[in-house]
C-alpha cells in the first residue's frame, strides 16, 4: 500500500482513456484471408457472425484483439515500414488502450461486452504471413482473446472501455 492508502488493485484499475476501434475482420472460412468490414454482431452463443470460428466449446476464444501500437512494434521487428493488420489474423484492431490492462475484467465495444479470456500467442503462420522471424516477433505482442458476455454491435470508430473493476 502507497502512502496515501492506493494498492496495487487500486492501480490495476485505473485506466488511462478509453481506446478506439480501428479495424474489424473475419474469416468465413478456415485457412481463409481476413475479410476487412465497418461492422459486426458479436453473439454471445456463435461468436462474431460471419467468422467461421466461435471459439469452440468453451467460449474462451470468441474474438480476437491486438493494439495498433503493438502492430507498429511487430512491423519494426520484421524491418517493415508498416503492416496490414490482416497478416496478423485478429479480429478487432483497437488504439489508445493497454489490452493487457483489461485481465481478469469485463470491457465494453460498442454495444457488446466482452470478458478477457487469455493472452493470443502467436501460431505458425506469422513465418508466412510476416516472413522469417515473424513468429518470434509477435510474441509478447499477439494481443488477447475474449468471449461474449452480451451481444450487441461493433463498428469501427467505437469505443472500447473497462465496464467492471472486477470478475
Amino acid at each position: 500500500m502507497r502512502k496515501d492508502g492506493t494498492t496495487l488493485k487500486d492501480l490495476m484499475n485505473r485506466q488511462t482513456q478509453s481506446g478506439e476501434v480501428v479495424y474489424i475482420s473475419v474469416r468465413p472460412k478456415r485457412r481463409q484471408p481476413p475479410e476487412e468490414i465497418s461492422h459486426v454482431f458479436a453473439d454471445a452463443s456463435h461468436g462474431l457472425r460471419g467468422d467461421h470460428y466461435g471459439g469452440g466449446p468453451d467460449g474462451k476464444r470468441q474474438v480476437t484483439l491486438i493494439n495498433e501500437e503493438h502492430i507498429r512494434a511487430v512491423a519494426s521487428f520484421v524491418g517493415e515500414a508498416v503492416l496490414a493488420p490482416g497478416l496478423l489474423r485478429r479480429n478487432i484492431v483497437v488504439r489508445g488502450i493497454n489490452l493487457l490492462s483489461l485481465k481478469d475484467k469485463e470491457f465494453s465495444i460498442g454495444e457488446a461486452v466482452f470478458r478477457m479470456t487469455g493472452l493470443c500467442h502467436p501460431c505458425s503462420r506469422m513465418e508466412e504471413n510476416l516472413g522469417e522471424g515473424g513468429y518470434n516477433a509477435m510474441r509478447g505482442h499477439g494481443g488477447i482473446t475474449a468471449a461474449i458476455i452480451e451481444g450487441g454491435w461493433i463498428r469501427k470508430g467505437d469505443s472500447i472501455s473497462l465496464i467492471m473493476n472486477e470478475i
